[in-house]
């Protein structure tokens, strides 16, 4: 799955939010970050909210569905959807059935790199929540009756993919990039390797991947860090103290300048493309994220939206991202258009990336960039799941707990040289992989 680190919206919302961010004192959306430890050394970030009576909790495991043994594509996956699907002496109705009753959100989520979860839970019910969210790491069932009735789900949503241009897109993509790597299998694997998956794999799985060593945790709420300790040492102290190795190998791109298409009956075709990107520890990322706003991570002021879509009327869409892995980085990105117009916005495309290369970006541009990218983070500290999930990522990425004090300043000492500089070295459209999906006039796969 390609996740899509952009969003398009409505100028008179754009204004609002643009607006109350520039009349927004700074403690507003300032939040306070503690480091909380255990009296059992487990460690988590809490950012307290006593406005109302919620805890949300994110946590995440390092070691994700790029471990899955081969022929067992998919596992991962599937654990995440069977955790909550009855745990110690609970059956999967009755599990699902406090979790209703109590309006406690539980989720588990597979992602390349890592596998993780959320808790959402009034603090009138947080006993009960913790507790099923520990029963649920720590003696999962995997029953009969819930495992056949996932595996069905999933066949299902396996194969509607199959028919969606933009599922299939993607996961070509990442197999032309990535054919010997992990990152190359789809994480919700195959008809095949689904159907393989036993019992016995996904009790190995918790007993391998979930342990002490490899977790962070972010709390935001209505609890004290004393209280908080307790919660932890109840909650995640029952984990074995170390998981299997979770390292993959480096992952060097393949298939570089290839074009592939994959036929299917539609009036339309989705576009992908890539090449390689940098890494979240690159000195070169600030400069990479500045430079990729312009050319086409930000919606309706991006230069591939304005050329692709508003100029020429070529696509329903386009963008571009930046995609880091532990293993990889990407720049990449994507389109929709008919037929008929595939071609030509792929053209276009490469016009782009040749211009940003070649020409740079303006002062201007510059500043623009810098001014929405740093006015626009506190929308990161606007509700309590975004700010969780922040400080999970945050400490996946070995950022430091200040980070979210340091990372405006980051993005503001980028220099116009520094993002022409890395246009040149990173943007080249001879080396873009792109994969189409439909029925394009007059493009072929070339190898």
């Amino acid at each position: 799955m390609i996740g899509k680190s952009r969003t398009l919206l409505a100028p008179l919302f754009v204004l609002a939010v643009l607006l109350s961010i520039l009349f927004a004192t700074p403690q507003a959306y300032a939040v306070t970050i503690e480091r909380v430890l255990s009296l059992g050394g487990i460690e988590a970030w809490l950012v307290r909210d006593h406005t109302n009576p919620i805890i949300t909790m994110r946590f995440a495991f390092r070691g994700g569905a790029a471990l899955d043994p081969e022929g067992r594509e998919g596992l991962a996956n599937m654990v995440s959807t069977l955790l909550d699907e009855g745990a110690g002496d609970l059956s999967s109705k009755i599990f699902q059935g406090r979790l209703e009753d109590l309006v406690i959100t539980l989720r588990f989520d597979a992602w390349r790199d890592n596998f993780g979860g959320r808790l959402r839970t009034l603090v009138e019910n947080k006993a009960t929540a913790f507790e099923l969210l520990t029963l649920a790491l720590t003696r999962p069932r995997f029953d009969a009756e819930p495992l056949e009735r996932i595996r069905s789900q999933i066949f299902s949503s396996l194969r509607q993919e199959a028919e969606d241009p933009n599922t299939i897109a993607g996961k070509t993509l990442f197999k032309t990039l990535f054919p010997a790597h992990p990152y190359g299998r789809p994480v919700d694997g195959t008809l095949e390797s689904v159907a393989a998956i036993t019992q016995t794999d996904l009790k190995g799985f918790v007993k391998r991947r979930l342990a002490k060593d490899n977790l962070a945790i972010g709390v935001v709420g209505d609890i004290t860090a004393e209280a908080l300790k307790t919660v932890l040492d109840k909650t995640f102290g029952g984990l074995p103290a170390k998981a299997w190795a979770w390292a993959i190998p480096e992952a060097a791109l393949k298939g570089q300048g290839r074009t592939v298409v994959v036929t299917k009956p539609a009036p339309q075709s989705a576009i992908v493309f890539a090449d390689k990107g940098p890494k979240r520890q690159d000195p070169d990322f600030y400069a990479a994220y500045v430079m990729n706003h312009v050319l086409g991570g930000g919606g309706f002021t991006s230069r591939l939206y304005n050329t692709v879509r508003e100029k020429r009327g070529l696509a329903y869409s386009v963008y571009s991202a930046l995609h880091p892995l532990d293993r990889a980085g990407l720049i990449f990105g994507g389109a929709g258009t008919a037929n008929k117009s595939v071609s030509e916005t792929i053209a276009v495309m490469r016009g782009e990336w040749t211009r940003m290369a070649t020409q740079g970006m303006s002062e201007k541009e510059l500043a623009d960039a810098k001014t929405f990218l740093t006015g626009s983070y506190p929308l990161s500290f606007t509700s309590s799941d975004r700010i969780a999930s922040m400080l999970i990522g945050i400490q996946m990425d070995n950022l430091g707990i200040d980070y979210p004090d340091r990372r405006n300043g980051l993005i503001e000492v980028v220099t116009l040289d520094d993002v022409n500089r890395l246009a040149k070295e990173l943007l080249r459209p001879d080396q873009l992989t792109v994969v189409v999906v439909g029925q394009p006039d007059g493009v072929k796969s070339t190898n």
